[in-house]
């Protein structure tokens, strides 16, 4: 995240799914360690060659492979979001494919999701990790494509436009 937007790498780093106050201190001082060795290249694909995991690159792959054969994404939580934002870098167009569930309790979560100008469906104070805020929207998502695909027209309702 910091690489991508800038955002102080301070700003980006959460609690995760838990973590106690020596565990949060040591992720920071990992992440200060990794940023302090090289300044975050521009090149998206070398960013996540340098500071990204496995997950990142699987997911961020994922997104570019969905959004190619033009599927609706349903992102889910702070990682995704990320492998989201890295996509987006690669191929401009991903984020038309992207609805963004949800903002989990990860304030980078919603720093990011501002940085992306995108507006996730729910924002419930999620923060478990599973898959769980995706679930949840994605009855949403299904409730909005049966009102767009099942409503009636004013005109097969035969409501007519004059006053009377």
């Amino acid at each position: 995240m910091h690489g991508l937007t800038g955002i102080p790498l301070a700003d980006c780093v959460g609690r995760g799914t838990g973590l106690d106050d020596e565990g949060l201190e040591r992720k920071r001082a990992t992440l200060a360690a990794a940023a302090a060795r090289r300044t975050p290249p521009r090149d998206p694909v070398e960013l996540l060659a340098e500071f990204g995991g496995y997950e990142i690159a699987m997911l961020a792959g994922a997104l570019l492979g969905a959004a190619a054969r033009r599927t609706l994404i349903v992102v889910d939580g702070f990682a995704v979001t990320v492998a989201a934002a890295l996509a987006a870098r690669i191929d401009e167009n991903v984020l038309d494919y992207c609805v963004f569930g949800h903002c989990s309790a990860e304030h980078a979560h919603r720093a990011l999701l501002a940085d992306l100008k995108m507006q996730p469906l729910l924002d419930l104070g999620m923060r478990l990790g599973e898959g769980s805020g995706a679930a949840v929207a994605l009855s949403l998502v299904r409730a909005a494509l049966s009102l767009f695909g099942e409503m009636a027209t004013f005109e097969s309702a035969g409501v007519s436009e004059k006053n009377t």
